[in-house]
């Protein structure tokens, strides 16, 4: 088996060597073709849609193209827990999951419409969004005071007219929503149910009438081409009954089913993201030199990058042990909320620190740092904010109280 050269990445984890062949594949690909193209584009990340394609060819000749994905439908067909190394080594360049076509939002929308979508709807949608011909967004969020951390706040409807279904209401923070040709639409079917009852997911083409893009909302984040978040209004949107993904009704389900694979996979991008500014932070404290010795030298420095290299390794196990239940079909709502709050912090965490052992240098945009300082931030709100799995890992850390703990204690009165 090969031996892993990356230094960082010889804790040893119980990834199958199917898993560690790919990662390795990644590996090279990132190495030798994304990166490089990376720090040819000096800190720029609009790039055009002629280098993704590049990279993607790059991708498929070294056997790394959307592993995840069946090969009927154009990925390569490896097991969930397989792919989520490879999703590291992704992370590891904001260029990196666009080349492997594991890029959020369509990484998980394809996952979706393969779990969920009718033999025509995978042919339409799915097959396109695989080759990368086609973008789509997941429209659910909506403003104030709509579906947001709590989705059960959904205001956007869909009403049966005949063997149609009208849509009628107001997202934003669609990723990828103003260029995307699929949207996927969350919206509330059946008023009388409950929200977890009376929900359904669409697939509507963006150039179907009443499909109004209002704007790419400004926010704090690197300049990905393409990857805005857009804010979305649905007037009168009329979509044939084929056009409905999966049953009616089980909307929130679906939505489980990708949000909880999704987060992991969001984690283990970031994951590599953390380690890529390990890297960089670690080469320009062992070069630079101040007071007299190389920075690598000084005992804070050190004491800094140990702590970090401790917790981002943390962060990888967690990762991988939620995988794994995911992988044999276990519940894994704990371990993926617990996952997505402490990888989230201990991204931004390492990134800051990589950040600041860099001076000017971090912020300057020669270094990929920068880049990922205003990515990561927003790690901690997308895919559900900390306070909300926060909310989840209490309700169940309070659900097995031990009164017989303070049986030996005097209370008052006693």
């Amino acid at each position: 088996m090969w031996q892993r050269t990356v230094h960082i990445e010889m804790i040893s984890f119980d990834d199958s060597e199917a898993a560690e062949e790919l990662a390795e594949r990644a590996r090279r690909l990132m190495n030798e073709v994304v990166l490089p193209v990376e720090r040819d584009l000096k800190g720029g990340t609009a790039v055009s849609q002629e280098t993704v394609s590049r990279l993607r060819d790059a991708a498929r000749e070294a056997g790394i193209y959307a592993p995840q994905i069946d090969e009927e439908y154009g990925g390569m067909g490896y097991d969930f827990r397989d792919v989520l190394p490879a999703f590291e080594q992704a992370g590891r360049s904001l260029l990196g999951s666009m080349a492997m076509r594991v890029d959020a939002p369509d990484q998980g929308n394809m996952d979706l419409l393969q779990r969920q979508g009718t033999e025509s709807q995978k042919e339409e949608f799915l097959e396109p969004l695989v080759e990368g011909e086609i973008t789509s967004g997941f429209s659910m969020t909506e403003p104030l005071q709509g579906a947001g951390s709590d989705p059960k706040m959904i205001k956007t409807t869909a009403e049966k007219d005949g063997d149609e279904w009208i849509i009628n209401g107001h997202k934003w923070w669609t990723t990828q929503g103003s260029s995307a040709d699929l949207l996927l639409v969350f919206a509330r079917t059946d008023m009388d149910a409950h929200p977890y009852a009376g929900c359904s997911v669409f697939l509507v083409p963006k150039d179907t009438g009443g499909v109004e893009v209002i704007r790419d909302i400004p926010h704090v984040e690197s300049d990905i081409e393409g990857k805005g978040h857009a804010e979305i209004k649905y007037n009168n949107v009329r979509v044939p009954e084929k056009r409905l993904l999966g049953e009616e009704g089980k909307g929130f389900q679906y939505v489980q089913e990708r949000l909880g694979p999704a987060r992991l996979t969001h984690c283990m991008r970031f994951s590599g993201m953390a380690q890529r500014s390990l890297s960089v932070a670690k080469a320009y404290l062992s070069e630079r030199e101040a007071f007299g010795s190389k920075l690598s030298e000084k005992q804070h420095a050190r004491m800094d990058i140990a702590e970090q290299e401790m917790r981002l390794q943390a962060a990888r196990s967690l990762n991988r042990t939620a995988a794994n239940r995911i992988a044999a079909g276990e519940e894994a709502r704990i371990e993926v909320a617990m996952c997505k709050v402490f990888t989230a912090n201990v991204v931004q965490e390492v990134i800051d620190m990589a950040l600041q052992y860099c001076g000017a240098n971090g912020i300057g945009r020669d270094l990929p740092i920068a880049d990922f300082y205003e990515s990561v931030r927003q790690f901690r709100i997308v895919d559900g904010a900390d306070e909300v799995h926060l909310r989840t890992i209490a309700r169940e850390a309070f659900d097995d109280v031990n009164q017989d703990e303070l049986a030996a204690l005097t209370r008052y009165g006693s």
